[in-house]
């Protein structure tokens, strides 16, 4: 099950890498090409959810949980991935449900653009564990190791991570929120009808 593992997490960091560029893309544009790219979004952050659950399935068929929570390495990658997995899912409810008004006013779009930025770091952390328990090991666990974390010792992520969790998470109901609080006089409450 290994070999379809490796191949099922492509298609997953293929459209989240695509998501998260058009995150950014979107938050520094108010152009048709940048338009254009959000209107994909929600497909690819479907299409990212649906082959994740599958290759996150598949994972955990070459790894059981039992033998990855024995190394620190196998754990952080599973709660990196599972990691991805419900932040992606997150981002997906937010744009979904919030629609085009996640990009209404700076601070929406500055959340937006942070968003994109932490969910296409988060997604090369979690591919680079798995490179890892491949055999494959990169150069970004050197710099993961400067800021305070050692992938094949320590089994916990640095406690900055989860100051950093916090925010995102506040941000994201606050977009949510603010985006539904819109007057009705607005054109996307005109649409909604």
């Amino acid at each position: 099950m290994g070999p379809y593992h490796a191949l099922m997490v492509h298609f997953p960091v293929a459209f989240w890498t695509a998501a998260a560029v058009i995150l950014i893309v979107r938050a520094l544009s108010q152009g048709p090409l940048a338009k254009a790219f959000d209107r994909v979004l929600v497909p690819f952050l479907v299409l990212g959810v649906i082959t994740g659950v599958l290759a996150y399935a598949i994972g955990l068929m070459v790894w059981p949980p039992d033998t990855l929570q024995t190394t620190p390495l196998g754990r952080n990658h599973m709660m990196a991935a599972t990691w991805s997995l419900f932040y992606w899912a997150a981002v997906l409810v937010l744009r979904w449900w919030a629609g085009e008004r996640v990009w209404d006013g700076l601070l929406n779009r500055l959340i937006m653009l942070g968003l994109g930025a932490l969910g296409a770091g988060l997604l090369t952390i979690t591919g680079t564990l798995g490179g890892h328990l491949h055999g494959a090991p990169t150069y970004l666990s050197d710099i993961l190791r400067e800021v305070g974390w050692e992938v094949y010792a320590t089994f916990y992520f640095p406690s900055w991570v989860f100051v950093v969790q916090a925010i995102v998470v506040v941000a994201m109901l606050a977009i949510a929120i603010l985006a539904r609080r819109a007057p009705a006089g607005t054109p996307f409450r005109e649409a909604d009808r």
